[in-house]
């Protein structure tokens, strides 16, 4: 009996070592620290969603903001938390780079500043020193919407992660780069007011926030894995809209170091912006391209369809 039991124990550890040895890895790194705006991959995480694609997923936050597109595009992570014009900018500047999936669908970026700074219009920010988050994305973001809203003379500054110490010492008079349903959220609740420009109100158009992105080497290698990636983090937003409440909960359980009462408000305002299951649009992405390539975002035609992997 002893044996039986012995030989019985050995089969269920094999089992389960295999099990675990034919999960394959991937790495997904951030756009900046977890926060709410990446609650269907940890959801999709907590809820064995990737685990039952066959897949171990670790997520990696950036040293730098700008770290992640250049670090799929290269293979050193598989995956990473991308913006619309970012990849578009990386294209025309010759980078390969696939977009796999969407995170967030619509702009959440804004150009943010205290409300007593005295700036009601674009044209106020006239000889000011302006923040940015994301180098080589949000500085240029900037240039574009200055010069579409007439405003010549400015101090662009690279704030990175500190977009509230920067505003609150006074280092700078507004941040390119913040987002609506964050920031302000923060703000709110460190009793500073805060006002906004929302750039697609301020001619810049409609895109896709949040994205997921890879290198073309890595997409040829792991095609299966990336799709399971994508098909679990579908999953995870279709019961995060279904049972808003409980994926909050799930969320906040994964990283309890979060601050409770901020990122639910910031899941309320984020709520609407999640993607739907399906793929990007093509042809909104290339006039999100024809816009950079008039506007001086980028210097080569970029041709979008060439950038969205068709699942």
């Amino acid at each position: 009996m002893k044996k039986q039991l012995s030989i019985i124990l050995c089969i269920c550890t094999f089992l389960f070592n295999t099990g675990l040895a034919s999960a394959e890895k991937l790495t997904l790194m951030l756009d900046w620290f977890p926060n709410i705006d990446h609650l269907p991959i940890y959801v999709a995480k907590e809820k064995g969603l990737f685990a039952e694609k066959g897949l171990e997923l670790e997520i990696i936050t950036p040293a730098e903001t700008a770290d992640g597109l250049k670090l799929a595009a290269s293979g050193n992570v598989d995956i990473a938390v991308s913006y619309e014009p970012q990849t578009i900018i990386a294209a025309a500047a010759g980078v390969e780079v696939k977009v796999v999936g969407r995170l967030v669908a619509h702009p959440l970026t804004t150009l943010l500043f205290l409300k007593d700074k005295g700036i009601s219009s674009p044209k106020d920010l006239e000889g000011k020193k302006i923040g940015y988050t994301v180098p080589g994305l949000m500085d240029i973001m900037l240039k574009a919407f200055m010069s579409i809203n007439g405003v010549e003379n400015y101090e662009a500054v690279n704030v990175g992660f500190t977009i509230v110490p920067a505003l609150v010492s006074g280092s700078v008079d507004a941040v390119m780069g913040p987002f609506k349903t964050y920031e302000t959220v923060t703000m709110a609740h460190q009793n500073i007011e805060a006002d906004y420009f929302e750039l697609e109100k301020w001619g810049i158009p409609d895109y896709e926030e949040l994205i997921f992105v890879t290198g073309e080497k890595t997409l040829h290698q792991k095609e299966e894995a990336i799709k399971g990636f994508v098909q679990a983090v579908e999953a995870a937003t279709t019961y995060m809209r279904q049972h808003p409440r409980e994926a909050l909960d799930i969320y906040l359980k994964a990283l309890p170091e979060a601050d409770v009462r901020v990122e639910s408000d910031a899941f309320t305002l984020t709520l609407p912006f999640y993607a739907a299951p399906g793929g990007s649009d093509a042809a909104s992405w290339q006039d999100f391209a024809d816009f950079s390539l008039q506007h001086g975002l980028i210097k080569q035609p970029v041709r979008a369809a060439d950038l969205i992997h068709n699942w």
